[in-house]
């Protein structure tokens, strides 16, 4: 494979771009893998990567009913940041930001990591205090965090909405400078090609249609590309992981399935150099601009269950209301396009990495919002679990048994109710 450089790029830039390999091989399913890991998006993709790299494991394959990056994966809003607080959490999501601050270098790829800062706006002096307590932590833990004062944001920011009679009045900011926006579909190619470099076998176009169980472990799975034999088995399937879940056999998962929309207008030039978020009185919204111009934002997602991948004229309302209450000079841009993804939301709002009642099935879900930012962590902690069989400590409360255990991982203090960890 052509490893990309500046020398590269001239050359090929002067031979008509005809010296260029693929960057991944379309493989066809063998019989059998030491480790299958059902899913093909940035976490499917990202733990084969280590699990090669890291582990030496060498006999994998990644099985996707679609295409790369066809899934959650390219229906985000592509926000990085690791401003946790609750314990896991903290470390893991600084260690994501920490990997994805090399991934290009690593990867051989640009995954367009731009750390232009995420922004979190404050209403009151409550929220004031509140963010300074999460913020203290995050330095206290080796991250950066920074409250802005009124003057400073206004600099940083001028055209917010600082009328002191707005609907939302900002009377501050929670930043973290090294948070940012990564490009959804880089990342996909990334990490296939260089899985892919590495030995990994892609398999596109490969549904699971069914699991094959005995003696308490997986035997082999149904797809429809044949029937292949695993020893060792990975759900990374964000919203459809329980389909997955009761294909094994394996009764209910504490995740439900929501649709989370996104957005995107028209090219603008540049008029938001940052990431901001806003989260007030039942409202949420993010927005950031992309390197092509268009302002990607979202907000809350729908409240009622769902597998659909296309949006709906409430929630477009909905984020049209919050743009234009914080950022009034959007009101007359154009909404390009709109579009849904599929989120698996757990009770406590935080992820699940680890081993399930069968003895060689591994199971990372439950991601909520916090899918694409925990990318690389994700793929790097899950093939440390599968490799190892047992969780590295910072994920040990992870699992699915932390409920019976008393542990809510809850970021946001919602309690026991998916639909309100957006």
């Amino acid at each position: 494979m052509t490893r990309f450089s500046a020398w590269n790029v001239i050359k090929n830039g002067l031979s008509n771009q005809k010296g260029w390999d693929r960057q991944w091989q379309d493989c066809e399913p063998k019989d059998q893998y030491d480790v299958v890991i059902v899913g093909g998006g940035i976490h499917g993709l990202a733990t084969a990567y280590y699990l090669a790299k890291n582990h030496g494991i060498k006999n994998i394959a990644v099985v996707e009913k679609g295409w790369l990056g066809g899934g959650n994966a390219g229906r985000n809003t592509t926000i990085v940041r690791s401003n946790y607080f609750q314990p896991g959490n903290r470390q893991f999501y600084e260690h994501s930001l920490k990997l994805w601050e090399n991934l290009s270098h690593e990867l051989n790829y640009n995954v367009m990591f731009s750390q232009r800062g995420h922004v979190s706006l404050l209403h009151s002096p409550s929220a004031i205090d509140t963010a300074a307590r999460r913020y203290n932590t995050m330095r206290l833990t080796g991250s950066d965090a920074e409250i802005w004062g009124l003057k400073k944001l206004k600099q940083k920011i001028p055209h917010l909405n600082y009328n002191v009679n707005a609907r939302f009045p900002i009377m501050g900011a929670a930043v973290q400078k090294r948070a940012g926006t990564a490009r959804h579909d880089a990342v996909v190619w990334g990490f296939a090609r260089a899985a892919d470099q590495r030995g990994v076998n892609i398999i596109q176009n490969c549904e699971v249609i069914g699991i094959k169980r005995d003696k308490g472990k997986i035997i082999g799975l149904e797809t429809s590309r044949g029937f292949i034999n695993c020893k060792k088995v990975g759900f990374s399937a964000a919203g459809n992981t329980t389909l997955l879940w009761n294909m094994a056999g394996l009764g209910e998962l504490p995740i439900e399935s929501h649709k989370l929309q996104a957005f995107v207008t028209e090219p603008l030039k540049p008029l938001l150099d940052h990431v901001v978020v806003f989260g007030v009185g039942g409202a949420h919204f993010y927005i950031s601009q992309s390197d092509k111009g268009g302002l990607v934002f979202g907000g809350d997602l729908d409240s009622y269950k769902s597998y659909a991948q296309r949006g709906n004229l409430p929630i477009v309302q909905d984020v049209a209301e919050c743009a234009t209450s914080i950022l009034p000079c959007l009101g007359r841009v154009r909404l390009l396009r709109h579009w849904s993804g599929t989120c698996d939301m757990s009770m406590d709002g935080s992820h699940f990495i680890c081993k399930t009642p069968l003895k060689n099935l591994y199971l990372n879900a439950g991601w909520n919002y916090g899918g694409f930012k925990a990318g690389p962590s994700a793929g790097w902690y899950f093939a440390d679990l599968i490799a190892n069989d047992r969780p590295d400590g910072v994920i040990a409360n992870h699992d699915l048994k932390r409920f019976e255990r008393g542990i809510n991982i809850d970021e946001r203090g919602a309690g026991p109710d998916p639909k309100l960890h957006g």
